[in-house]
């Protein structure tokens, strides 16, 4: 029930300023301790559920096929909806058994961190109104630097996630190295000839990319996809060939997107080699580490990653490697002032009186957000209760993962590999093993577009069935051509019984499914 009216304010019925629905401190503290209550009974059962609801769309949307509420409710009936109507519905993204897409497990301690930003409403957008948010952001951000090796000096900021923060990289980046000023003429500049262009791998590129490029309106034909080497990271001489060559027919090569764990296979690109490039050639580097970043923390993966510290930009998202829930992605800068140059747009009612060094530390001066959440608060709390070495157990869990679904699959004649491990994404293939002549083996990658074989359908049955079961959740994809069962552990409950339990899955599924598919296809005597 709503509160009664504060002293100073009318009492009447019809006084427009009498209603107030802040709820009493006693029944705030209730509320607040059975939400508690919930997500802790949440917490204790999410192993145990259905990763996705095993019902149709169309029972689901019956669920919450209701007409706009006019009369107030309850909040203690509505706070106990989320219990009976929203988790029976959902998908649940923090199961150790969930493997889709690259998705952090939400740690509880940035949950916690959650309720009290939310609680707070703080905008961390202007020093003035939020110093303490902001300098928890800024601290936040030298962390992430120190991470994963980058200047102490680079700024940065938090935004929703990798698609936010590589567009705003991006936009750094034509800013940054656009021979005009597109602040004040954009890219209608007379004197502008030829499209901006940009690279990123061929294979594993990640789509962001090519949809910051359509946001940015450079047109998507100007991502130039550069051929990979075997192991699926980007062949730099072909780089080169590729930026000399639009260069020659009046280009703007700007920018060279490299990956530091790619969505399909975990590569990381030689970013040295990108780096000493773009040096030579006077374009940006962006790594786009939403999905691997964090990985140069552990020292065994440190060499991989040689090259990162010198790149212009890093895109890190600690709502995947770090475990923490959405939204929460970062871009760090190595040059700190190109973020003012290419974000800051002033008003005379935004700036200080006094200024004082506060517009300066304001995050509306450097990125694209007026009004921002406080993020942050979940990554710095996050961080002080794990430190650095409970990161490093946790990233060490996932790789074991990865590497014991790498050693099942190659054990297993009726499985092929891909590619070897290298971060927590593995992608692999059931292909039975009388059918040799549809395993890739060592011949060069099957071209895009090319028609579906029987592995490839096969394999998508295989992750279709086991999503419908309920119990995992993973994806397919496309690795050198041919269609892939797609497994991610960014998950910091994920265990080794987990991935066991996954394959054999994977494999019943699979037997099953081929006995069905080789019963039921025509009788034309072609192979299945």
């Amino acid at each position: 029930m709503p509160a009664k009216a504060r002293k100073g304010q009318s009492s009447g019925r019809d006084s427009p300023v009498s209603y107030n629905p802040d709820l009493s401190p006693g029944e705030f503290r209730r509320l607040g301790y059975r939400a508690v209550d919930l997500l802790g009974d949440y917490y204790a059962t999410l192993g145990l559920r259905a990763v996705v609801p095993r019902r149709s769309p169309r029972a689901i949307e019956h669920e919450f096929d209701e007409p706009l509420p006019r009369r107030g409710k309850p909040p203690a009936g509505v706070l106990e909806r989320w219990r009976t109507t929203v988790v029976p519905n959902s998908a649940h993204l923090g199961s150790p058994r969930f493997f889709g897409y690259v998705h952090g497990s939400g740690l509880q301690i940035a949950a916690l961190a959650d309720l009290l930003a939310a609680g707070q409403d703080s905008n961390v957008a202007d020093w003035r109104i939020s110093p303490a948010e902001t300098e928890v952001e800024r601290r936040v951000v030298r962390w992430m630097a120190e991470m994963i090796g980058y200047p102490r000096r680079a700024g940065g900021m938090l935004m929703s996630g990798g698609m936010a923060a590589n567009h705003a990289a991006l936009f750094v980046a034509l800013r940054s190295r656009a021979p005009f000023d597109l602040a004040e003429d954009g890219l209608q500049d007379p004197r502008r000839s030829g499209r901006f262009t940009l690279y990123l791998s061929e294979d594993e590129g990640h789509v962001t990319i090519g949809r910051s490029a359509d946001l940015l309106n450079l047109g998507r034909g100007a991502v130039r996809k550069v051929p990979c080497r075997p192991d699926l990271t980007m062949d730099v001489d072909a780089l080169r060939r590729q930026v000399e060559a639009d260069a020659a027919a009046g280009d703007l090569p700007f920018c060279v997107v490299g990956q530091a764990g790619s969505i399909n296979v975990g590569a990381v690109d030689p970013l040295a080699a990108i780096a000493d490039l773009c040096r030579e050639k006077g374009l940006w580097l962006h790594v786009d580490g939403a999905a691997g970043g964090f990985g140069p923390l552990l020292p065994e993966l440190r060499p991989s990653f040689r090259g990162i510290e010198r790149a212009d930009s890093v895109t890190v998202d600690p709502h995947k490697w770090m475990y923490l829930p959405k939204e929460c992605g970062g871009l760090l800068v190595r040059d700190p002032a190109l973020l003012a140059r290419a974000f800051q747009y002033e008003a005379s009612y935004l700036q200080s009186q006094s200024r004082r060094g506060a517009d300066a530390r304001s995050f509306r001066s450097i990125g694209p957000q007026s009004s921002r959440g406080f993020r942050a608060l979940k990554v710095w709390m996050a961080l002080q209760q794990l430190g650095t070495d409970g990161y490093a157990r946790l990233f060490r869990q996932n790789l074991a993962c990865a590497g014991r679904l790498d050693a099942l699959v190659r054990a297993d004649p009726d499985f092929e590999a891909l590619h070897a491990p290298r971060l927590y994404i593995y992608s692999f293939r059931y292909v039975p093993r009388d059918l040799p002549e549809e395993r890739l083996g060592g011949r060069p990658r099957r071209p895009l577009g090319a028609a579906p074989t029987y592995a490839d359908r096969l394999n998508r049955a295989i992750a279709d069935a086991t999503v419908r079961s309920g119990d995992f959740f993973l994806t397919t994809t496309v690795v050198r051509g041919v269609t892939a069962l797609r497994v991610s552990v960014c998950n910091h409950r994920t265990t080794l019984a987990d991935i066991e339990a996954l394959f054999e899955a994977l494999r019943a599924t699979g037997r099953r499914l081929d006995r069905r598919m080789r019963r039921s296809r025509p009788s034309t005597g072609e192979r299945p």
